[in-house]
């Protein structure tokens, strides 16, 4: 078999000339530095795929084509040679390699698991590169991304696969990852869980309306559990402390952040959600955790399942979801443009933050009976005390400041918003339960900054389902086409080197 290299070689050399004599050359000096850096990436890319290229007809040049024999000990022939598509960051490319085969064996490509090749044409480098794209924005504004800046047209249906199949690894990835080590930890393991939700297509066959009814909608929405677990330090403070901060916006600095945080979105349900979460905090308790903290909102059936799941843990109700029922209560009673509202609250969040709330539950009860009160204030002011005496042993707030634990599910609020809502809710968006399924956990990867980690993982999953081994080197094509692999490369970046150096600086 024989290769054109020296030809491509030729050509390298020409469009390194071509770069050298763009930035340098006389049109140099009139140039705008947009227009020249536009021009110098174009230039690059189209280098970098010929540099590409030269990379897999030198692989394959080298590639043995004698016998070969497998993993199992099967002696394969030398075939033919046969062509495959490579779709990099710099274009598309094809290239061909040796195919071993024999009669009532299956054929093999040796050199497909020497360079860690997938089962289809696209480079790891692209994979990554969507994945990322996909998971933090809208698959048509990736596949946008890619066409302005390097020229690739990706469908979104490609990109939606791409991150199916590379979210397959993330469940297995997280459950041999290590648990953070002690001397990265806090002392309080908290815990929080809350639910949000998605619009999902109906799977259903059903003929489609001409008009929908009043109220009806396209989709409905299934609910993500998003989980969260970190470890923070002990802050003591005061319910007085705790007022100033929410009603005079007196900044409390608190004397750490959240450490190690772990999140995690699933519609397989609660159960699902909370048994993960806690196999995922199971390996992260030892001596330095001194105090386990559950937060969560007033959702019966989440409390009930956190308690079954974690037993040992200090449930909490949220404060921000209690004192938003007194909220309601005081818009009720005095209007939501009564000025007398923020005191009514402040000596009311007192009583809740101090370890009153049965005497808050009695005076609402009290209220609620009064005759000028009306149906609907009547109404508010039973639900609000029915929550509170329902949540009571969730309450306890003036201990929990004293011992410094936290009071609020920011963090799972946060990440019900960011995490989930924030990408799965763009306009006009329905997601089947897989795809988003998918999107999510490789989107907790990218969130928990485990993304490069992850990648490396996955790369090695892969080459393991296709060839049978974990192999050395895992580094990218892209990244292997930088390292020489003969003398003629290396003579061809030392003699352009070497004069780009003796070049005289432009003045």
């Amino acid at each position: 078999m024989t290769f054109n290299s020296q030809g491509i070689i030729q050509d390298i050399r020409s469009d390194f000339e071509k770069m050298l004599e763009y930035v340098t050359g006389e049109q140099a000096r009139t140039a705008t530095a947009d227009a020249t850096e536009r021009g110098l990436f174009k230039m690059l890319l189209e280098m970098g795929l010929k540099l590409l290229t030269l990379f897999f007809m030198m692989r394959s040049q080298s590639a043995s084509r004698k016998s070969f024999t497998t993993a199992d000990g099967v002696l394969l022939y030398y075939h033919r040679d046969t062509k495959r598509s490579y779709v990099s960051i710099f274009g598309k490319l094809h290239f061909v390699r040796p195919y071993f085969y024999r009669k009532s064996a299956d054929g093999q490509v040796p050199l497909d698991a020497e360079l860690s090749l997938g089962d289809d044409c696209y480079s790891d480098l692209v994979r990554e590169v969507t994945d990322y794209l996909g998971v933090y924005g809208a698959y048509h504004q990736a596949s946008n991304i890619l066409e302005r800046l390097l020229g690739l047209r990706l469908s979104t249906r490609v990109i939606q696969a791409n991150i199916g199949e590379d979210a397959t690894d993330v469940s297995a990835y997280y459950i041999q990852k290590p648990a953070p080590v002690a001397s990265v930890e806090a002392e309080i393991l908290v815990i929080q869980a809350d639910g949000k939700g998605i619009p999902m297509i109906l799977e259903e066959s059903q003929p489609d309306k001409v008009r929908l009814g009043k109220g009806e909608k396209n989709g409905r929405k299934k609910e993500a559990i998003v989980t969260s677990a970190y470890t923070i330090k002990a802050f003591i403070r005061t319910p007085e402390q705790v007022i100033a901060s929410y009603y005079d916006k007196i900044s409390l600095d608190h004397p750490s952040k959240p450490q190690n945080k772990h999140l995690w979105a699933t519609l397989d349900g609660k159960d699902a959600a909370l048994s993960r979460l806690a196999k995922q905090i199971g390996v992260r308790q030892g001596s330095h955790i001194q105090q386990k903290v559950a937060l969560c909102d007033g959702c019966s059936s989440l409390q009930t399942r956190i308690i079954k799941y974690f037993p040992d843990f200090v449930l909490i109700l949220d404060f921000i979801h209690a004192n938003e029922y007194l909220w309601k209560v005081a818009n009720t009673l005095l209007g939501e443009n009564n000025e007398q509202r923020f005191e009514w609250m402040r000596s009311h969040t007192s009583l809740l933050l101090s370890g009153k709330t049965k005497r808050l539950i009695a005076e609402l009860r009290s209220l609620a009976k009064q005759p000028k009160t009306r149906k609907y204030q009547h109404a508010q002011l039973l639900a609000t005390a029915n929550y509170f005496e329902r949540n009571l042993p969730f309450m306890n707030y003036r201990t929990y400041l004293s011992k410094g634990y936290p009071i609020a599910s920011g963090v799972i609020e946060g990440a019900c918003r960011h995490f989930v809502k924030d990408r799965c809710e763009l306009s006009g968006m329905r997601w089947l339960q897989s795809g988003a399924e998918n999107l999510l956990h490789l989107r907790a990867v990218a969130e928990n900054n485990d993304w490069d980690d992850y990648q490396s993982y996955r790369k090695q999953q892969r080459h393991q389902r296709l060839y049978g081994s974990f192999p050395a080197n895992l580094k990218s094509v892209e990244a292997q086409s930088l390292i020489p692999h003969a003398p003629v490369v290396e003579n061809l970046i030392s003699n352009e080197s070497s004069a780009y150096l003796q070049m005289p600086l432009a003045t």
